[in-house]
């Protein structure tokens, strides 16, 4: 699949909706590509006293729920249309599913592609790898 077709599939699931005192969900969505080919979704959940769920944690569940723990590639969409890099907290995420995550392609804005490795330089968890 493409990043333009994964893009699509993640924009295609944006509707953003409020919850409960405050609460919103699904103004991010999330796409990825496993190494088998594979594709998984999610959506964020947002709720007050920062509890929620980013688009890509939910991806990531949907993906471990069917057996696979490889990514090949993964972006996040916002409701305008726009790429976002996963926060610090979904890049750790990323890697400690599975040690071939590092390689996973992270799509940017305008379609470019950086490793996860290169987004998590000087890992802390270095010494048990």
């Amino acid at each position: 699949m493409s990043n333009h077709e994964l893009y699509q599939t993640a924009f295609s699931l944006i509707n953003h909706k409020k919850l409960r005192n405050f609460g919103t969900s699904g103004h991010v969505a999330c796409a990825l590509e496993t190494n088998q080919g594979n594709i998984f979704t999610g959506i964020c959940i947002d709720l007050p006293c920062s509890i929620g769920l980013c688009a890509e944690q939910s991806a990531i569940s949907e993906m471990v729920k069917n057996n696979e723990t490889a990514i090949k590639r993964i972006v996040a969409v916002y409701e305008d249309g726009s790429i976002l890099p996963p926060c610090g907290r979904c890049r750790e995420f990323i890697g400690q599913i599975d040690d071939r995550n590092m390689e996973t392609k992270i799509v940017l804005p305008e379609m470019k592609e950086v490793l996860l490795k290169d987004l998590l330089p000087e890992r802390w968890d270095s010494k048990w790898n």
